[in-house]
């Protein structure tokens, strides 16, 4: 069965809804500012990609404020937005067969810190009574499942950055297979907290400035917070109801480096994009747009050539290809979600985003990465690249619709 998309939603540093997103992506605006969640004198980075504005108390009531930490407000805040677009009907067999996947890193570890800081600094001998429902990773999933009263598969994926890359590709597989009618699939993050922001600091990969992914004097990567979310459903099952479909959702690759926790393989990130390809039953060439992991870290943007390289041959050099963590940053969990959007956002308007802050180019980085301005191109269909600590690759294939 083929399986498309048609509903999104989005909430990160490049806006609150689909429509503020685009506009981000088109322009090539970076939202890559000051540190502001947590004391910036408390770390060696000022950076990051936060959700300028945003107001908890704004869209949600106290009593539901209660029960959610930040990464679950972002996941409501995301479905809401893409299950209104998908004009979602909740038929019984919806209801109770429909899924939900999720992916996070983090989930809500800044409820955890809090705790922390209670029992350690302030030496008290309890925690707050919900610490454990606010900080379970699968608290996004729960939450949407309890929203639209959906009883079929709920789960979260946790596979460091390519968590919610992940989450999308199982549920294009159990659509695909009829397993689910309807999927809400994506993911969630916010990691804006002094411990977490700490042990990426002693990583040293966090650049002080700002994002330049695939440029020579790149520094590293900013962290970003934020979530999104796709509707998945079979083609026929959208059009007999009279929904739109945003794009069809061709192929899914996934592959272990089995290497190295922290260093990243070209053959494994290689093999999941050749997967991806194959999964979609369409030729190589076909292929016009990626959207990479592009970190911005000197590992990172090597490797992901180097497999791009190795994963299209002579076809590289036709592709284009951008990283938009340099408008959004890294939102760790949520990043390969976030990046779906961008991408079924491209092929829709024709419109292929850049690769922001960029200066000067590196040989060992010598594709096509639409330095700074978008470009007005139109692909058949384009891969999203997540590629995760721990050697963990998942690749996602998108093919616009007519």
């Amino acid at each position: 069965m083929r399986v498309v998309v048609t509903g999104m939603g989005v909430v990160c540093a490049a806006g609150q809804d689909q429509q503020e997103f685009w506009s981000f992506l088109k322009e090539g605006r970076s939202a890559i500012g000051g540190l502001s969640l947590v004391d910036a004198n408390l770390l060696k980075f000022k950076k990051a990609a936060e959700v300028s504005g945003y107001d908890a108390a704004a869209r949600f009531a106290p009593k539901e404020l209660a029960f959610l930490d930040r990464f679950a407000q972002f996941a409501l805040i995301s479905a809401a937005e893409a299950v209104t677009q998908a004009g979602v009907e909740w038929t019984e067999e919806v209801r109770e067969r429909g899924a939900i996947i999720t992916g996070t890193s983090l989930g809500g570890r800044r409820a955890e810190e809090d705790g922390y800081w209670e029992l350690f600094h302030h030496k008290r001998t309890r925690v707050h009574p919900l610490t454990i429902p606010l900080s379970m990773s699968n608290a996004g999933a729960s939450h949407i499942s309890i929203q639209y009263g959906m009883q079929g598969p709920a789960y979260t994926v946790s596979t460091a950055c390519s968590s919610s890359a992940h989450a999308i590709g199982q549920a294009f597989w159990m659509v695909r297979s009829g397993m689910a009618p309807m999927a809400i699939a994506g993911g969630s993050e916010a990691p804006m907290f002094l411990g977490g922001l700490k042990a990426w600091e002693a990583m040293r990969v966090v650049s002080n400035d700002t994002c330049r992914p695939f440029s020579a004097d790149r520094s590293g990567l900013v962290l970003g917070e934020g979530s999104a979310i796709l509707v998945l459903e079979t083609l026929e099952g959208a059009l007999a109801r009279g929904a739109r479909p945003l794009a069809e959702i061709v192929g899914f690759g996934m592959t272990s480096d089995a290497s190295h926790l922290t260093q990243p393989s070209f053959e494994g990130a290689e093999r999941a994009m050749r997967k991806a390809v194959l999964d979609s039953g369409l030729a190589p060439e076909q292929f016009g747009y990626i959207n990479a992991h592009g970190t911005a870290t000197l590992a990172n943007d090597r490797t992901e050539t180097a497999a791009i390289r190795a994963a299209f041959g002579a076809h590289a050099n036709r592709l284009a290809i951008s990283s938009t963590k340099s408008m959004h940053g890294h939102a760790l969990g949520a990043a390969g979600a976030i990046e779906a959007v961008a991408s079924i956002l491209s092929l829709r308007h024709g419109v292929l985003p850049p690769t922001a802050n960029y200066t000067s180019p590196d040989s060992e980085c010598d594709l096509d990465v639409i330095p700074n301005a978008a470009r007005t191109l139109e692909v058949e269909a384009c891969l999203s690249n997540s590629f995760a600590f721990g050697g963990l690759n998942a690749v996602l294939a998108f093919r616009k619709m007519p």
